[in-house]
C-alpha cells in the first residue's frame, strides 16, 4: 500500500462498546501500535479494498484481449434502451 504523508489535520471520533473498546486495545497491543494508528490503518486498509473493484479491475493477458476486442465492437442499435431512456421514468 503506498501511503502518502500528510499532517493530521481532521479527528474523527468513534463510539463503541466496552467489549469493542477492550478488543480495539488488545489487538492494537499486540501490533505495537495505539489505538488510534490500529484504527487509522484498518479503516484505510478496509477503504481500499471497499474502492479497488470500483477503480480498477485485473485481468489475465487473455480476459485482456477478449476485452479490448469487445470495446472494439461497433456500437450496435439497441432501440428498447432508447424508447427507455426517451420516456418520462416514474419520478418523472
Amino acid at each position: 500500500m503506498t501511503a502518502v504523508i500528510h499532517s493530521k489535520s481532521e479527528r474523527i471520533d468513534v463510539r463503541a462498546s466496552a467489549p469493542v473498546k477492550q478488543l480495539l486495545q488488545d489487538a492494537a497491543r499486540v501490533a505495537h501500535k495505539n489505538v488510534s494508528e490500529f484504527l487509522l490503518d484498518a479503516g484505510i486498509m478496509a477503504a481500499n479494498q471497499t474502492l479497488a473493484d470500483r477503480t480498477r479491475f485485473e485481468l489475465s493477458d487473455e480476459k485482456w484481449l477478449a476485452f479490448q476486442a469487445a470495446l472494439d465492437q461497433p456500437v450496435s442499435a439497441k432501440p428498447k434502451l432508447k424508447k427507455l431512456l426517451s420516456e418520462p421514468g416514474l419520478l418523472g
